[in-house]
């Protein structure tokens, strides 16, 4: 048993054991979801989804003022698009790791963790989710938490984000301002697809490009995984100031995308190139601001990055990599001047500062999103459309969906994922991949 078992496994047992029979409330809520979808994956071979999510969740408020918070994930893949086998789960944590349940069913705790009050402080230990930032489609401060990749973007960030093993306290400044502290021993990074996933990454802004006739291997790649030394470790300052909502934010992480750095072997009969997956410690220095004016909203991130890598356009000189810093901010305008109606527009930005190398990233990245959505009838329908174009390499994303909300547990909708565009982009990489979705959600 691994570190943070025994320290969590330690709490859990002393409150359970304290506070099980004295326990004053028991909650519960279930979460039933099912998808179907079909596309047209990267060969004419028709692909469909058929997707059963169950997720029950429970609190129990003990008597002596803990409560014990928990969400579980089950989930079954009953078609052939994606499966639980496509993402590569290395990158969790021993004891962050989903438990797969054969070949199309895996089970995960999502959430278990105890919290409570200390006057106007907050305490909360356990498996959880740390939430920075408000930014849709894309993120720039929300990277406390590392993510699932098994469907690329395309999952709510809520269900996508891999909750990690927290300590996390709230110190009340004064009625205007508040202090957050995190320590996250839990090593867990980014669950990216495998190779033959249906979303596997193929970009070259990401993914090194062997050279023609040269044969590729691949390291088991250098995962962060001692319990103290490699520890993330954030602060966040949050305040309201003469109508902006504010937040100083620092976070001490690794970040949590592995950098491929290439070894060139000449000695045998052809050249051949070893990847050494590897991850760096950074530095992250950032911030957000809120503010309305009348029906609009004016709403931002900005994050400086230390220590940052990315693969380099000369990788034959450079050992495949490039050494830099990254300044990143979003600009948002939320605008509610019609009824039943609203509208966000974003600007992202990202920028390379003083790269050591030609980097295989621009050295300034811009993208828009724009929401609108659109409630009728009482707002038990709603149409919405998320579009993310980028402009650099002139690919994006169009998402429409209607839903329709039966009563206050069941809903159905139907929707789609198109992309367009640039196949070496980060959108257009998946041009092949556009699905149709039909789905429904029953809560109780």
């Amino acid at each position: 048993m691994n570190s943070i078992h025994l320290v969590t496994s330690g709490f859990a047992f002393t409150f359970l054991s304290l506070s099980t029979i004295n326990a004053a409330e028991l909650n519960t809520k279930t979460e039933i979801q099912f998808r179907w979808g079909a596309s047209s994956h990267s060969d004419p071979t028709f692909q469909q989804l058929g997707e059963l999510t169950f997720t029950p969740e429970f609190t129990v408020d003990f008597e002596n003022e803990w409560r014990l918070n928990t969400i579980a994930r089950l989930r079954h893949e009953s078609a052939n698009q994606i499966q639980p086998s496509d993402l590569d789960d290395d990158g969790y944590s021993t004891s962050s790791r989903p438990w797969l349940l054969g070949k199309d069913a895996e089970l995960e705790l999502r959430e278990f963790y105890f919290d409570r009050t200390f006057g106007d402080h907050y305490l909360s230990i356990g498996k959880q989710q740390t939430v920075w930032g408000r930014a849709d489609g894309l993120k720039v401060l929300d990277v406390v938490n590392p993510q699932s990749f098994r469907e690329f973007i395309l999952e709510d960030f809520e269900d996508s984000r891999i909750p990690l093993w927290t300590a996390n306290l709230e110190l009340a400044l004064d009625p205007d301002s508040a202090l957050q502290l995190l320590w996250i021993p839990d090593t867990s990074v980014h669950a990216l697809p495998n190779r033959d996933g249906t979303f596997a990454f193929t970009t070259p802004r990401i993914v090194p490009q062997a050279p023609p006739q040269v044969d590729v291997s691949l390291s088991q790649a250098d995962f962060p995984n001692r319990f103290f030394e490699d520890s993330d470790f954030g602060a966040r300052w949050i305040a309201f100031k003469n109508g902006w909502d504010l937040t100083l934010n620092y976070l001490y992480h690794y970040d949590d995308l592995p950098v491929f750095n290439q070894i060139l072997d000449t000695t045998g009969f052809a050249p051949r190139i070893e990847l050494n997956p590897t991850f760096n410690r950074s530095h992250l220095i950032g911030g957000t601001f809120t503010n309305s004016f009348g029906n609009l909203t004016l709403r931002g991130e900005v994050a400086y990055e230390t220590d940052q890598s990315s693969l380099s356009r000369l990788p034959m000189t450079t050992g495949g990599t490039v050494t830099h810093d990254t300044l990143s901010y979003v600009l948002g305008f939320d605008w509610f001047g019609l009824i039943d109606t609203f509208v966000s527009l974003q600007l992202f930005q990202n920028h390379l500062i003083d790269p050591t190398a030609p980097s295989a990233l621009p050295a300034t990245d811009s993208s828009v999103t724009l929401f609108v959505q659109r409630h009728f009838f009482n707002e038990t329908l709603t149409a919405e459309t998320l579009m993310l174009q980028n402009l650099n390499d002139s690919d994006g994303m169009i998402r429409p969906k209607l839903s329709y909300n039966w009563n206050d547990t069941l809903t159905t909708w139907i929707g789609a994922d198109l992309f367009h565009g640039n196949r070496a982009g980060l959108f257009g990489q998946f041009k092949d991949n556009n699905r149709l979705l039909l789905g429904a959600r029953y809560s109780f």
